[in-house]
């Protein structure tokens, strides 16, 4: 059996912030690594040989929670044909101790370059029918498409914060989230920043006070879940209709 040590930390950032600051970083180890595999923002894998049987293998995976990212990795390494199992424990403790010093170090940069990085929030909101309301683009280089409402999080806002202020200023109304839903990685700019930079991040919840009004669209519609694919989705918000599915479908 090869060895092997995993370690899950909840950083404070989105997907792709989270997964740039630890490529940035690199991995803890004093030799060269050879990557096999990357999938922005989701997972890459690197692997370092030195000798004949002696091999380690570092493997991250990077996935959204309704309060950052969760990155769980695994490293597997085998001490070689020469090496007895004093070999293998010592490596491990070496390995153990060089991650949890990185690990920290990667927590706190991924947060401090969170706060450089505009993000945008959206709402699903359902109501007792299992409907979801949409609402479609007036304006800008999007105009006509559909989307959940929502938009940019202000400096020293919280995410959920943000949720709640857009639905009132974007529909009139007051709304309570409910549970996280998904994030998506956006192209381009958003608000002068880094090139992909920022994400989308979408809650579930429902009115709780007024009815919705398109103060900032051209218009909004309650649509059960077998409707959502008949409409031109802007391209942030179309990857979140399955999970919106299967919520309509357990409500």
């Amino acid at each position: 059996m090869v060895p092997q040590l995993r370690f899950t930390t909840l950083v404070e950032a989105p997907l792709t912030v989270a997964f740039d600051v630890a490529r940035r970083l690199g991995r803890p180890w004093p030799y060269p690594l050879a990557e096999v595999e990357s999938v922005r923002p989701y997972s890459d894998v690197y692997v370092a040989t030195r000798g004949p049987g002696r091999r380690l293998t570092h493997t991250r995976r990077f996935s959204a929670t309704g309060t950052g990212t969760l990155v769980e990795e695994q490293v597997d390494w085998s001490a070689g044909p020469l090496g007895g199992s004093l070999d293998g424990m010592l490596l491990g403790r070496r390995v153990l101790r060089s991650m949890q010093s990185h690990l920290d170090a990667y927590a706190a940069a991924a947060a401090e370059a969170a706060r450089g990085v505009t993000q945008v929030v959206g709402a699903a909101l359902v109501d007792d029918r299992r409907r979801v309301l949409v609402a479609q683009r007036r304006s800008g280089s999007l105009a006509g498409l559909w989307e959940f409402p929502g938009g940019k999080v202000e400096s020293g806002e919280d995410d959920l914060a943000a949720v709640v202020r857009e639905c009132r200023e974007e529909l009139g109304v007051d709304v309570v989230p409910e549970a996280f839903l998904g994030e998506v990685p956006l192209d381009g700019v958003v608000a002068g920043g880094a090139p992909g930079a920022s994400t989308l991040r979408v809650w579930w919840g429902r009115v709780v006070g007024g009815k919705p009004v398109a103060h900032e669209h051209s218009e909004v519609r309650w649509l059960p879940a077998e409707a959502l694919e008949e409409l031109d989705w802007i391209p942030a918000d179309r990857p979140l209709l399955p999970a919106v599915r299967t919520l309509l479908a357990r409500l």
